[in-house]
């Protein structure tokens, strides 16, 4: 399950995508509204934690631009606007909940996974694809009956490929998921992490567990 933190400050964002790692979910960071545009359009996000007060616009606007433009994901806002009128403007520019801050990550947690529910999104504790069987509480993975042992940081790319069986996860996107600071594109790391993961795998065959996106990034297919 993968979500989008649109939030200006660092500190608050890093508690935010913290909590929701430790339960296993898998999340991106934009820190404005551009950054946010930006990700959204790379599709695949299941929820939206969305501050009001960003740099770059109102919270409400882009909100408001999101719904007008079809995109239908689940929205939690989390803002230290806490008036009444305030929650009712964010509902109804088509906010699905509403979390003042300061706030408690519990409570902000159960209602983005009833959110999720009430989305027929559902938060599996067990990834399979193909041979590939990857257990998220465990936070072990196996290829057939065989234990593979992962590093962190290769146990969160082979889950964040898992998730988003099916679609196409740019360099980008898989760094900012993974990294904690903003993924450096002219690095390859990635690559490097992709090439690692696939011989543990023992990735050899045809077609491909990761099939490369020339220009784009890797998918499993």
């Amino acid at each position: 399950m993968r979500i989008l933190v649109v939030e200006d400050e660092a500190r608050v964002a890093a508690y935010i995508e913290k909590g929701f790692q430790e339960n296993s979910y898998t999340t991106s960071w934009a820190r404005n509204c551009t950054e946010a545009n930006d990700l959204l359009s790379e599709g695949g996000y299941d929820l939206i934690v969305l501050d009001l007060g960003l740099p770059d616009g109102d919270g409400l606007d882009l909100l408001k631009d999101w719904r007008r433009c079809g995109f239908e994901e689940p929205v939690v806002i989390l803002s230290a606007r806490d008036s009444v009128a305030d929650k009712v403007d964010g509902l109804n520019f088509g906010a699905d909940d509403y979390v003042p801050k300061p706030f408690s990550f519990e409570e902000l947690l159960a209602r983005a996974r009833s959110l999720m529910r009430r989305h027929g999104k559902s938060n599996q504790t067990v990834l399979k694809y193909r041979n590939i069987t990857l257990d998220l509480l465990a936070h072990s993975a196996k290829v057939g009956d065989r234990a593979v042992e992962l590093t962190k940081r290769e146990y969160s790319l082979l889950e964040c490929l898992m998730v988003n069986q099916g679609r196409v996860m740019t360099r980008t996107a898989i760094g900012e998921s993974i990294w904690e600071a903003r993924y450096d594109m002219q690095t390859n790391l990635i690559d490097v992490y992709i090439r690692k993961l696939r011989q543990h795998l023992g990735d050899d065959g045809d077609p491909p567990l990761i099939k490369t996106v020339r220009g784009v990034g890797y998918t499993m297919p």
